[in-house]
């Protein structure tokens, strides 16, 4: 088969392109063939060694696919279109080839009313937004979320989730992004770079913010802990470098909590979760990506360069086999 794989750890000039042997399912796997997978920054944090995991080498990049099964297995039939959001990491080979051999408990079928290409392009945001609300934020019916960066895949995700669970939702967003951050739900948005959003965000929310998630890459908790209601909850996206500083006093006072959120050690019951709340929410017709670039899978090493230079702005790329 071909795939887009590395034999070491490193850069994305290091990725191939090229034929590999075909994968051998084991007990419990099934053989799928690959219609599409999506490039998520997680893929470049393991192809580079920053999140250290078991990997066989050489080694298939990606964490998300969607295809067909090629034979009956496990519970499967031949022919179900099928994704999984998890391979790539933890000793399993990644999903950018054209098959892949995929533990059946991390498997999932896909709506028939869902285009796969469409579908895989959220995957990856949108389980992470349900496990930050649910998993690690206990949201519930009625709490105020704060969803720093709204505009982007995993923010846009948050807002939609929280607000069809019955919480109040307020937002941060460039005003290009105000309209669209609406449509999904949120009550009230504003533009982080203008004026003192701290202070709008304190007029918004008097009675404070239950679940507070940034994904805009900004991380002051100083602001966050502030913002907080009593018992609330800081559920903290950001990149492996970050050292932001906490407050632990005010936290305390307020018998907040601090919640750090790595999708790559989610269980296997918490994907399985998460993957029935984006089923649903797809098959409603939810969770639509609004930007997506498609490339063949041979793209992979240019698609890598382009994601860690920081030029993709948001947008998603899928590429196919």
């Amino acid at each position: 088969m071909r795939a887009a794989y590395v034999e070491r750890l490193g850069p994305p000039d290091l990725i191939r392109f090229g034929e590999l042997p075909d994968p051998e399912p084991g007990p419990g796997e099934v053989l799928v063939d690959v219609v599409a997978t999506a490039v998520d920054p997680v893929d470049a944090y393991v192809r580079s060694g920053v999140f250290r995991t078991p990997l066989p080498f050489p080694f298939v990049i990606g964490r998300d696919l969607v295809g067909t099964v090629a034979s009956a297995a496990a519970g499967f039939a031949a022919g179900e279109t099928v994704w999984c959001n998890s391979l790539g990491h933890d000793g399993r080979q990644g999903a950018a080839a054209e098959r892949a051999a995929v533990p059946a408990e991390r498997l999932y079928r896909l709506p028939a009313s869902v285009r796969p290409e469409e579908a895989v392009a959220v995957f990856h945001p949108a389980a992470t937004a349900w496990l930050a609300l649910f998993t690690h934020g206990g949201l519930r019916p009625g709490e105020t979320v704060l969803v720093g960066g709204a505009g982007g895949n995993v923010g846009g995700a948050l807002v939609e989730f929280a607000a069809r669970a019955g919480a109040r939702v307020l937002a941060t967003a460039a005003p290009r992004d105000h309209a669209h951050v609406r449509s999904l739900g949120a009550a009230e948005v504003v533009d982080y770079r203008a004026g003192d959003p701290a202070r709008r965000w304190a007029s918004l929310a008097p009675d404070g913010v239950d679940v507070h998630v940034d994904t805009s890459g900004h991380h002051d908790l100083r602001t966050a802990v502030a913002l907080l209601a009593r018992r609330g909850r800081v559920v903290l996206m950001c990149g492996p470098h970050e050292e932001p500083v906490l407050p632990v006093g005010p936290l305390y006072m307020k018998d907040g909590s601090l919640r750090g959120f790595v999708i790559s050690h989610a269980t296997v019951a918490e994907l399985a979760e998460a993957a029935a709340a984006v089923n649903g929410l797809l098959e409603r017709g939810g969770l639509r990506p609004r930007a997506v670039e498609y490339h063949p899978l041979s793209a992979a090493a240019e698609v890598h360069g382009r994601m860690e230079r920081g030029e993709l702005h948001g947008r998603r790329v899928v590429l196919r086999p």
